[in-house]
């Protein structure tokens, strides 16, 4: 029975959201904005949050849209991983 429930894994979570610091090693900062209607006044507002990434081969740039997935916990702070780059920044070659 434990066996069967080990081997059936929940789908993680991904999330979209722009590299907004690729300075340290391996690790990347990622912003999501998502849209959230607020309680008391009905309007929608932006609410944007911080990930910390894994990014093994150093490939994405700050301002690239980027896709991360969770994983287990890989340091203080890091509990996502990057899965792909959805589209590059602008101007940045």
């Amino acid at each position: 029975m434990a066996n069967e429930t080990s081997n059936e894994r929940q789908m993680r979570q991904a999330k979209t959201g722009v590299v907004t610091s690729a300075r340290m090693e391996k690790t990347i900062v990622v912003k999501v904005i998502r849209l959230v209607q607020h309680p008391q006044y009905q309007r929608v507002v932006r609410v944007s949050k911080k990930f910390y990434a894994h990014d093994e081969n150093r490939e994405a740039r700050v301002g690239d849209t980027v896709c991360i997935v969770e994983t287990r916990p890989l340091s203080k702070l890091k509990r996502w991983r990057l899965a792909e780059i959805v589209a590059r920044a602008g101007g940045a070659e």
